[in-house]
């Protein structure tokens, strides 16, 4: 057990789904995996461990922020044993092309959070997804024809901006596709600890049209999304 994670040790298997939304990660283990038991309850943060396609596969909640995903992924990799993570989340279009429900795989993530400067001076660390990991993403998207763009994006700290879109025109004149607020830190601490680690977003809502899905659907009908992570966990 740590401060956060009540489960039991050998609770989760090696490879970890990380939604940020507790009731989304329920509405996985609940839908898509066999056998799923509740290993944590701490904060509300919900984890489950269960089977898919006769794998063991488990689904851990972060909640919102780079700090909030930073204290869990740490205590899955150094107290749980956890090998690959795969952020199941998502993000906001920032490039036009990209619509809503689109999926888009992370290739690396900036930031404006100190937490992957940390122990890094005089150097800019630059976070970046697992390759095999987003290859194999990339194929399984592929051969089934889901809408998916693949890239950098955005992790950042702050949600409402008081310049609203143009606060992001460096990273859009720099070809950044979308924003979110987890994937940086996730990238930072799995290359410290020598893990595999790749974010696979949904998007929810596009700052370039004004397009959005709402609170409920984020949480509970990204089923290509969802399922693709799975297949990703058990096959990548």
């Amino acid at each position: 057990m740590t401060p956060h994670l009540n489960a039991e040790a050998g609770a989760y298997a090696e490879a970890v789904l990380l939604p940020g939304d507790p009731l989304r990660a329920k509405w996985i283990a609940e839908t898509f995996l066999t056998d799923a038991i509740q290993v944590n309850s701490v904060r509300n943060c919900l984890g489950f461990t269960g089977t898919y396609k006769g794998q063991q596969v488990s689904v851990q909640a972060t909640g919102m922020g780079q700090p909030s995903l930073g204290i869990y992924t740490h205590e899955l990799i150094t107290a749980y044993g956890v090998k690959t993570l795969i952020r199941v989340g998502t993000c906001g279009a920032l490039n036009a092309k990209i619509n809503v429900r689109d999926i888009v795989i992370a290739t690396a993530a900036s930031t404006d959070s100190s937490i992957p400067t940390q122990g890094m001076a005089p150097f800019h660390y630059a976070p970046t997804g697992d390759f095999g990991l987003a290859r194999r993403a990339a194929e399984i998207a592929e051969d089934r024809r889901l809408p998916w763009h693949a890239g950098p994006i955005l992790s950042s700290d702050v949600f409402y901006r008081p310049e609203g879109l143009d606060a992001f025109k460096p990273m859009i004149d720099h070809g950044v596709l979308a924003v979110e607020m987890e994937a940086a830190t996730l990238y930072t601490l799995a290359a410290r600890h020598g893990v595999r680690a790749i974010g696979v977003c949904g998007v929810s809502d596009s700052l370039i049209t004004g397009e959005e899905i709402d609170a409920d659907a984020r949480a509970t009908t990204l089923n290509d999304l969802a399922d693709m992570c799975l297949t990703l966990a058990v096959t990548g």
